[in-house]
């Protein structure tokens, strides 16, 4: 039995998040503006769980000491990436050539209209470099995505105090926060990313589908933590009570398994050519995060 510390589980959110972010980063395939979004918000959960643990949970003292150094590192990787921004990502501007260069090969070689058109796109009434092209060809030095590993390796720290400090079988909880981080970050940067396609439609699907595999490998680490004792075969039986007859445990088998399911009917649909197909998995994943959410806080309510 332990205790749940909301400061613990917005720790877990942030840290789960940002190592994720990092995993797609690391492509070099989904544009900058991306992680800007993920770092702030995962940089706020990280600032929000010290503001709970002073006013509210109580303070661990290496647990805040770690959510602060999750934030500077965050805040870091931000500045760094917003001073970089103007290079891009290299990965965006291969895929976007890639597509030039397939189109132009369906369309055939240019004739002198195409040429004419291309150049007063390429310049202004007065003969200059639009600044469009410029940003283009001005590649500089991109943004170094190893730079968005070192915020979760921080919080791991924090995670493993938090854990600790909830009490029970140490090693146990300890376990299953860290578990618990990956799986809740990775189920929402899954969801975040879906969303993502919207603003950057030639996207491929690969790291989309990279997230949400991930998060089928984690599924079942998470559940059978959460049965090993005490856990929740022990609410199942009815050795622990869960307050409401059985009925809290039994919605934590649905989250559970829902969760696994609906990881896969994502994969599924994300095989469809349509552009519709990532939209449909993005709504498939707005519901795996209310189970992954289940599955992971309604048995540390049980259980605490």
């Amino acid at each position: 039995m332990s205790k749940l510390d909301a400061s613990t589980v917005l720790l877990q959110w942030a840290t789960g998040g940002l190592f994720f972010l990092w995993v797609t980063t690391r492509g070099r395939l989904v544009g900058i503006g991306y992680g800007w979004l993920l770092r702030v918000v995962y940089g706020t959960f990280a600032i929000l769980g010290i503001v709970v643990a002073v006013f509210a949970t109580g303070v661990v003292w290496v647990r805040e000491l770690s959510a602060g150094g999750v934030v500077i590192a965050t805040g870091v990787a931000l500045v760094s990436s917003i001073v970089r921004r103007q290079a891009g990502v290299s990965g965006q501007r291969a895929e976007r050539d890639r597509k030039r260069e397939r189109v132009a090969a369906m369309a055939g070689p240019p004739g002198p209209e195409d040429e004419a058109a291309a150049s007063l796109t390429m310049h202004d009434a007065f003969g200059r470099v639009s600044p469009e092209t410029i940003r283009t060809d001005r590649h500089g030095l991109e943004f170094a995505p190893a730079l968005d590993l070192v915020a979760p390796l921080v919080g791991v720290i924090g995670l493993v105090a938090g854990g600790w400090a909830a009490g029970g079988n140490n090693g146990l909880i300890i376990a299953r926060t860290l578990v618990g981080a990956a799986f809740l970050g990775c189920v929402s940067d899954a969801m975040l990313l879906g969303h993502w396609y919207l603003v950057q439609p030639g996207l491929p699907r690969r790291p989309i589908h990279e997230v949400n595999d991930w998060l089928f490998r984690i599924w079942p680490v998470e559940v059978a933590l959460f049965l090993l004792p005490t856990g929740m075969i022990s609410a199942l039986n009815g050795s622990i009570h869960d307050g409401s007859n059985g009925l809290l445990s039994w919605f934590w088998v649905a989250c559970a398994l829902g969760t696994g399911v609906l990881s896969r009917v994502t994969k599924a649909a994300l095989k469809e050519r349509f552009y519709s197909a990532v939209m449909a998995a993005t709504g498939l994943l707005y519901l795996a995060i209310l189970t992954a959410f289940g599955t992971d806080l309604v048995a540390r309510a049980i259980l605490r």
